[in-house]
């Protein structure tokens, strides 16, 4: 079959997808199905040698899952590329249009396992505190951080349809969003890091020196690579390679339809400013001062 006839068959199975209805859980907006599955997420049964993968969404986290992935494997890159990322890291709340569940995929996964969530410090299972189990947290300025997500969900039926970019803002500023307020769950975690094992990491320092920051992650997670690995990891988790790469692209991912925008779209810092109007960046900044005014966190918006 011809590329264009494929990608045109490809729209139309995504046109057909249902819209995820989305309801809440302690006032955090989520996809509804997750809310239905929420006792079994609850009490879901991590495992002492478990390392979660957490953020906000679209803040880095396919790019750390592929980072840990690769650290895990000692830069063995055909191995990383043994099954798409969802599968190699299972995405805890999620309920696939199926009805397999990330819990499901995380159970019958042998240890130790890496699994990836979305949920704010106050949805996080309990027992991942309880068995103390390494998380590393990544976290993306909230400008850009808004941007991404907003194109995330133009193209993603998992996700509710954003509206206008200007309705968007709103939504986003008020918090009801699917996983709640970029505010919360930044400072949550952020003090969260002072009582447990948790590794906090900043896109915007992973964009500016992704060596430092992936050597961070291997001393974190107890690993000892040489150099010439490292370089080699750093370069295989470059936005180029992933972004042509099919096991961390998502583009047989039925629910996401590539051509209203990329998954991986630009993978920069700033691009926020090419989105932003000037009232709403002033807007913006007054509403941040306010909500950041009890935390010592801090992110850059440009480098």
């Amino acid at each position: 079959m011809a590329k264009d006839k494929v990608e045109e068959t490809k729209e139309l199975e995504w046109a057909l997808i249902p819209p995820r209805e989305v309801s809440q859980v302690d006032g955090v907006f989520l996809e509804k199905n997750m809310c239905n599955n929420w006792d079994k997420i609850w009490n879901f049964q991590a495992k002492p040698d478990d390392l979660l993968i957490a953020s906000y969404p679209k803040a880095g986290t396919t790019w750390t899952q592929e980072i840990v992935d690769l650290i895990q494997n000692n830069g063995d890159i055909e191995n990383s590329r043994r099954a798409p990322i969802h599968l190699r890291h299972p995405f805890l709340e999620w309920v696939r249009v199926n009805s397999f569940s990330g819990i499901d995929e995380a159970n019958a996964m042998p240890s130790p396992r890496t699994l990836k969530t979305h949920l704010p410090i106050q949805l996080l299972p309990p027992s991942f505190w309880e068995k103390k189990c390494k998380i590393i947290y990544v976290a993306r300025n909230a400008k850009d951080n808004m941007v991404s997500y907003y194109y995330f969900q133009t193209m993603n039926k998992g996700l509710p349809d954003p509206g206008s970019w200007d309705e968007y803002f709103e939504t986003f500023m008020s918090g009801k969003v699917m996983w709640g307020s970029w505010f919360d769950h930044v400072k949550g975690w952020w003090k969260k890091k002072d009582s447990h094992p948790i590794l906090y990491l900043f896109y915007e320092e992973m964009m500016k020196d992704p060596k430092r920051e992936i050597r961070k992650v291997m001393e974190f997670l107890g690993k000892n690579l040489k150099e010439e690995v490292l370089d080699k990891i750093v370069n295989n988790t470059s936005f180029a390679v992933m972004k042509n790469n099919p096991m961390t692209n998502y583009i047989n991912d039925i629910e996401m339809n590539h051509s209203l925008s990329p998954f991986m779209r630009k993978g920069v810092v700033g691009d926020w400013k090419n989105q932003f109007t000037e009232d709403q960046n002033k807007r913006f900044n007054e509403d941040y001062e306010k909500h950041m005014a009890d935390t010592s966190l801090s992110f850059f918006e440009e480098l």
